[in-house]
């Protein structure tokens, strides 16, 4: 853990000294640290954004190392959950750190209150929790506790620190057993699996309850036990009996079960040993997935659930509950738990219900906290339930009433207090959502697939809402809407942005599919024409166009934001041309622009070849950017373009470099290029033929990578002569025309919208 919170240090830019013990015997007395920097570079998923980040870590030891804290500014410490062990490392840091540094604990156990008992008042003013979650770069949630000496300001500045320049959603708390996250967490897993074993469920049954209807990630319960180490649990829960309050309902709930110390036991403790809940076994020579038997210890081939209740939860959260199957009765006692558990901790671990989803939110990724299942709910159907039920109602249940916990009050987001008032929800300064912007005002443009929205400052925003943020002619329809409103309504700059979990992972394939079936090639042509024109026009616009994605950014999507004046990336954005996979060639100008990209880098050697060949590899590959900085490497950012470490600071970043690109701005000039023409392509088709003869490309790869290269060399061009735009994009139309009409590519498209992964065919 404390090497995974170093290396986010690093990826957000920092120098970082990272110190363990000394070993017993050990002659490299840096074994541990340098032992941990290696991990970090082999891990998957990686912990650094970028492997070059690991050099600004430096390894060390306590015994050896520790004047080197002298020179920080937070010194963390996330040892071993032991009070004497932890007190004793405090009182030397003491000794070693300089005045008004920051100290803190990764503890997720032990309270402040104990940490500091008897240490120096210098030590506690500067002292602090701050709990990271597990894997630290991808997890947002910190957990802040500070104690009744913590200076102020300590505080102010780990709230700061960690907001804007770690990224993280940072929540203060009380100094209670678990903070938030895991109070509530621990709770809604024993109860979960405890009742999947009683009501008996299979543990695909269960996950299919609790996961999508309920928000929670695809792992469920089951598999997330799988993830974190199924031998964990024994340990959480001591700790946590050993901390709560007599009466805390998670003492009823806790109940020791022999078939997971079996499981333990025995080996089977999750992904990390030979199997848990889940496991992946070999069966004639092919990957199969296995579940466990609750009842008999057994693994089976896993199947999907066929249980009436989750169907019933596509239509809301009281549908799968009031549904008489298993499944029903079974979501029912797991929300009827934690959801009261939750509202009865309110004030006791945060002052805010806000405070308690967000932690819930970006701690666990559940899609909805708490007390936004409780509004889905009804919080006074919710109250009648536990009644009906002969269980206790919170008090923050009773007060509600008849209301929700969250309202919209004269475009004034509010939430329930436990004062009994509804206070308004403020957002830091800096922090622009769209979701707020879209309760305070009416859409400018739109339909069913894209809306405008105006961000104020004369700066108009772009958002597809499809499913997966898919890219189609409805979303087509409205992109050319805006590239006319913008100056026809006065305003000066566009920024291209959603708030879902991806930016667009690219043409709705499912209709391209349907049409390649129906031989409808007017219509699909139409629309490759249609799609390559409106991104031209974007490139062209009389103003600035900004993209600031988050998450991926695949195929059609990252061809909008390669046509953009500039990018204000999300660091966890992953942007790829990833066509081949599914037997196609980018054909909205991707390879267009990354020749120019090529082309125009200072970095790389001139020469029309040396750009073809590193674009050829990048779309042939498929390679993805694993983090925004990863990407600047491939060129899908310039050097120019800017990185966001917070999400939710992202739209007011892309805003502020819209307006400052507004302030004097001018279209691009279109480019001259030049392709190497038939020896290009030449060059190109034998190295995929060799690939093919040793195995690492099929026979359709060979297929698809032929019309790329024909795309990417310029066709017939003569290296001597340049070329337009508008020559490359015709060729990108024939390619991908002729790849539809292939039985390879239609069985690619076909297989990836069954189960989502590439054929290799």
């Amino acid at each position: 853990m404390g090497a995974g919170i170093a290396a986010h240090m690093a990826n957000a830019g920092l120098p970082v000294v990272l110190l363990d013990i000394v070993p017993d015997g050990a002659n490299a007395r840096n074994a541990l640290s340098d032992a941990a920097v290696a991990r970090l570079l082999k891990t998957n998923p990686a912990p650094l954004m970028h492997k070059r980040n690991a050099r600004r870590i430096v390894t060390g030891n306590i015994e050896d190392d520790l004047n080197q804290l002298g020179e920080c500014d937070w010194i963390i410490e996330a040892i071993i959950e032991n009070l004497d062990a932890k007190r004793d490392l405090y009182a030397r840091i003491e000794t070693e750190r300089k005045t008004d540094s920051i100290v803190s604990s990764n503890t997720s156990t032990i309270p402040l209150e104990k940490l500091t008992e008897g240490l120096p008042e210098r030590f506690c003013k500067d002292f602090a929790i701050t709990h990271f979650f597990n894997p630290p770069r991808y997890m947002r949630l910190l957990e802040i506790v500070a104690g009744p000496q913590t200076r102020p300001d300590v505080l102010q500045s780990l709230r700061s620190f960690g907001d804007q320049t770690l990224g993280k959603s940072v929540v203060t708390c009380k100094d209670t057993p678990g903070f938030i996250a895991n109070r509530i967490g621990i709770l809604w897993m024993e109860s979960a699996i405890r009742f999947a074993f009683e009501d008996g469920l299979t543990v695909e049954e269960a996950d299919a309850v609790i996961g999508r209807p309920m928000g929670v990630p695809k792992t469920g319960v089951f598999g997330l036990m799988d993830l974190v180490g199924i031998d964990l649990q024994p340990h959480v829960a001591a700790s946590m009996l050993a901390t709560l309050p007599e009466k805390d309902l998670y003492r009823d709930i806790h109940q020791p079960s022999l078939f997971i110390n079996q499981m333990i036991e025995t080996g089977f403790t999750g992904r990390k040993g030979k199997g848990g809940f889940y496991r992946l076994n070999t069966e004639s020579g092919k990957r199969v997935k296995e579940s466990i038997d609750l009842e008999t210890g057994e693994y089976h081939p896993s199947t999907p659930s066929q249980l009436e209740s989750v169907a019933a939860g596509r239509q809301g959260l009281r549908a799968l509950v009031n549904h008489p199957d298993k499944g029903g009765r079974y979501a029912w006692r797991v929300l009827s738990h934690t959801l009261s558990y939750a509202a009865s901790l309110v004030p006791e671990i945060a002052d805010t219900i806000q405070d308690v989803d967000e932690a819930m939110r970006t701690g666990y990724a559940w899609k909805w906290g708490p007390f936004e299942l409780l509004d889905q709910l009804g919080p006074a159907w919710f109250s009648n339930r536990l009644q009906q039920d002969g269980m206790p109602v919170p008090e923050l249940v009773t007060a509600v009433g008849e209301g929700n916990f969250y309202r919209n009050q004269d475009n004034t987001l509010e939430s329930f207090g436990h004062s009994g008032r509804y206070n308004t929800i403020s957002r830091a300064e800096g922090v622009l959502l769209l979701s707020d912007i879209k309760r305070e005002g009416d859409r400018i443009a739109g339909n069913s697939a894209a809306s405008a929205w105006d961000l104020g400052d004369q700066v108009l925003c772009l958002e597809f809402h499809t499913k997966m943020n898919s890219l189609d002619a409805e979303v087509f329809k409205v992109i050319r809407e805006v590239i006319t409103l913008i100056p026809a309504k006065g305003f000066q700059a566009l920024v291209i942005y959603n708030e879902g979990t991806n930016f667009s992972v690219g043409v709705n394939l499912g209709q391209a599919l349907f049409a390649a079936n129906l031989a409808g090639w007017s219509e699909i042509g139409k629309s490759v024409k249609q799609g390559q024109d409106i991104y031209q026009a974007l490139k062209y616009a009389p103003f600035p166009v900004v993209g600031a994605p988050s998450g991926m950014a695949l195929g059609g999507g990252c061809e909008v934001l390669l046509h953009c004046d500039a990018i204000q990336a999300h660091a966890e954005t992953y942007l790829g041309l990833v066509e081949v996979g599914v037997g196609l060639v980018p054909a909205w100008g991707g390879c267009k622009e990354m020749l120019l990209r090529w082309m125009n880098n200072p970095k790389h050697p001139q020469g029309p070849m040396a750009a073809v060949g590193k674009v050829f590899e990048a779309i042939g590959m498929a390679n993805v950017s694993r983090s925004a900085e990863e990407a600047r490497d491939l060129l899908f950012l310039r050097p120019t373009d800017n990185i966001s470490m917070n999400r939710d600071r992202l739209l007011a970043d892309a805003k502020a470099m819209a307006r400052r690109l507004a302030a004097d701005y001018s279209p691009p000039t279109p480019p001259e290029i030049r392709l190497p023409g038939p020896s290009g392509r030449a060059a190109m088709t034998m190295a995929v033929r060799d690939l093919c003869k040793a195995g690492k490309a099929t026979s359709h790869d060979q297929v698809v990578t032929t019309q790329l290269a024909y795309v990417l060399s310029g066709g017939e061009a003569d290296p001597t002569v340049p070329v337009n735009e508008a020559h490359v994009l015709r060729l990108e139309r024939n390619a991908i025309m002729a790849l539809l009409k292939t039985p390879g590519t239609l069985a690619r498209m076909e297989h990836m919208l069954e189960s989502g992964k590439p054929l290799r065919n």
